[in-house]
């Protein structure tokens, strides 16, 4: 059961209408690192979970924080629009370039180019389920693989880009209240990122999943030979000095090799004539046309 309470998670009021920012934060709402994707995400590895309770519990407490940060950043960009046209026309008017190289009308069109029309016309001055630039959300973005390890390492890169792109928009504006929200935001992301990094810890302790993931398929069953090599592809060999060329890896399992120069493992291929009829070689002929 799910319980709305109509107060919001943290404050999520601009100080003026920016319908130009309130596109850009449609990519926080609904982008593929947006707030949308890690609700649903966290939900239905939460739901999905078949692990200890504590794992589940976890996963649910954060899922279900997340529908308040949706909830947040929907209400921040409805109010970013409020009464926003007009006053994205003054500041457009502002901007020197805009202002002495464009000017009257075209400053207008530059304006309304701008702006998601989509705000206006579909949702009436509201946020759409869709990224910065009108592209709607789609479950694609949702990971829940049922490997908890696989899963939590697929979070700590959700967190990590999701918080990158909110610190990008953070240096994108002078409105404090935009900047009140990113800051809890901001705060969130550390928190949940140092969380799945402990939660990948405390699975490997608890011996349930360990690396390479998944650890039920057994090692023998894969080309042992080349698990722990790294294969020098590119000019150079400053690849060679990182610790994944050399030394004890990281499963613990096996040593790095450094393999300067790889060759082909296989021959060419050589495949058999196509049938003609679906290649078209040699030439199809083309029967008559009756009558």
């Amino acid at each position: 059961m799910f319980y709305h309470d109509k107060r919001l998670q943290y404050h999520a009021r601009p100080d003026a209408p920016d319908p130009l920012f309130a596109r850009k934060l449609q990519e926080v709402l609904g982008g593929q690192w947006g707030e949308m994707s890690v609700m649903m995400t966290y939900l239905f590895q939460g739901w999905n979970c078949r692990g200890p309770m504590k794992y589940r519990d976890m996963l649910l407490d954060i899922g279900t924080e997340e529908i308040a940060h949706v909830e947040m950043v929907a209400t921040m960009i409805a109010r970013l629009l409020e009464g926003a046209p007009l006053k994205a026309q003054e500041d457009a008017a502002r901007i020197p370039i805009v202002g002495a190289v464009m000017g009257g009308d075209d400053t207008r069109d530059l304006v309304a180019a701008a702006l998601n029309p989509q705000h206006l016309i579909v949702s009436g001055g509201g946020a759409l389920p869709s990224d910065s630039v009108g592209f709607p959300w789609t479950s694609r973005y949702t990971i829940a693989s049922g490997n908890l390890l696989a899963d939590f390492r697929f979070n700590v890169t959700a967190e990590s880009q999701g918080r990158l792109q909110v610190a990008r928009l953070f240096a994108q504006t002078e409105d404090k209240g935009v900047r009140d929200m990113f800051r809890f935001m901001l705060a969130r992301d550390t928190m949940h990122q140092n969380q799945w990094i402990a939660a990948i810890a405390e699975l490997e302790r608890d011996g349930l999943e360990t690396t390479p993931a998944p650890s039920t398929f057994p090692l023998d069953s894969e080309l042992r030979e080349v698990s722990y090599q790294f294969w020098n592809m590119s000019s150079g060999t400053e690849s060679a000095d990182g610790s994944w060329a050399s030394g004890t890896t990281p499963d613990g399992k096996g040593s790095f090799t450094y393999l300067e120069a790889p060759e082909p493992m296989s021959e060419a291929p050589e495949l058999p004539p196509g049938d003609p009829r679906l290649h078209g070689t040699p030439p199809m002929p083309i029967p008559p046309v009756a009558g």
